[in-house]
């Protein structure tokens, strides 16, 4: 039609739905980690910048991947991050009573954050290529449990249960939108609770434990494992409506907040831009999130929709873990906040995911072009 604007394809192809509200996330995580360091961007805001361009590359030339290459990768990458959770049992570094973190030099990677997205890929594949008529089998249930279960054991031994349940999440999330029959749910839900018993006296360490008892009353030890949970909720409470002004927290500038600058950097956001900036990165995280559900609503195959929905589901997870914690809702489990804590591994996993996002939103485009024309 005469009067129509054409965008160069680059132009129109580049995923602004996500990377705007991306780079607002990034932006504001940057000025609350200037501030949790004293008004300094050393040591937290400069790598954090850092890395998340280094990742934004990685993940725009994940998104050039054909749907191909992507299946053929799933198992030599679950093989991969397997080996490097092996290798964290016998050379791991230590820090903060577990072992997680291989050495790089470059950075600490934590191989137990790629397992995330590494078991959404997996399992995605395999539900591609069984056949519909097979998943109400056991085989549709044994396989990714085992598949599921191997990593997990890893990821406990080191010890680190948060990290186990979202690797948990993401695969329970792809097995139910594959179809898998939900009375086996029900039936795992109902056996979830003698286990979870039966896991809190002979499965946990005594701080799991504690965490498990301060968290249904963190008063009861308020100078130990309560201290965290007590702490956020005055910095988040006391930021009021608008907040006490940026670098004015006193929570964190006077090291009342433990870990101000990963697993609370939530509450050090809330305390300087109050109750406003809260709801700021809930609606941006709304927009991430509601991006992927639609990538994964338009996809045209199986893989493509449980791959997009698992990715989708594995960032709902630390979002939605991180800030029940900091508010008291949740125990504490070491989750960072995705695209505003630091943290290398994090960031490197939510990238991923969202790489892989926007792979599969190209799939579509491709597909709606070529089904089109």
């Amino acid at each position: 039609m005469r009067g129509e604007i054409s965008l160069p394809a680059p132009i129109a192809e580049f995923p602004w739905r996500v990377v705007i509200p991306l780079c607002l996330l990034v932006a504001l995580g940057a000025a609350v980690l200037h501030s949790a360091a004293g008004g300094s961007m050393s040591p937290y805001a400069d790598n954090h910048l850092i890395r998340f361009g280094v990742f934004f590359i990685m993940a725009m030339v994940m998104s050039r991947f054909p749907e191909e290459w992507a299946r053929f990768a799933a198992i030599p990458v679950y093989i991969a991050i397997l080996i490097l959770l092996a290798a964290v049992e016998v050379v791991g570094q230590l820090g903060g009573g577990s072992q997680r973190w291989l050495d790089l030099g470059f950075m600490r990677l934590q191989p137990s954050e790629l397992m995330k997205p590494g078991i959404v890929l997996i399992l995605a594949m395999f539900f591609h290529g069984l056949p519909v008529g097979m998943i109400a089998s056991w085989r549709a249930l044994l396989l990714p449990l085992g598949l599921m279960g191997l990593p997990m054991a890893f990821v406990l031994l080191q010890p680190d249960l948060g990290t186990s349940l979202a690797i948990a999440f993401g695969g329970i999330v792809v097995m139910f939108l594959a179809g898998i029959p939900q009375k086996w749910f029900i039936g795992g839900a109902i056996a979830a609770v003698p286990l979870g018993i039966a896991a809190y006296f002979f499965g946990l360490q005594p701080y799991q434990q504690q965490r498990v008892i301060t968290f249904v009353n963190p008063e009861s030890d308020p100078q130990g494992e309560g201290y965290q949970i007590i702490q956020s909720k005055i910095a988040i409470g006391s930021g009021g409506m608008t907040g006490k002004g940026f670098g004015e927290g006193s929570q964190s500038q006077l090291d009342y907040l433990p870990e101000p600058q990963t697993d609370f950097v939530f509450a050090t956001m809330a305390e300087e831009w109050g109750l406003m900036g809260g709801l700021f990165v809930l609606l941006v995280f709304g927009i991430i999130l509601r991006w992927g559900m639609i990538v994964a609503r338009d996809a045209h195959t199986r893989f493509a929709r449980l791959l997009a929905s698992g990715m989708t589901a594995t960032i709902f997870f630390y979002v939605a873990i991180n800030l029940l914690m900091v508010m008291g809702l949740a125990p504490v489990v070491g989750i960072p906040l995705p695209f505003m804590s630091h943290g290398g591994s994090s960031m490197l996993t939510n990238m991923i995911c969202v790489g892989a996002l926007m792979m599969v939103e190209r799939w579509n485009m491709q597909s709606a072009r070529s089904s089109f024309g």
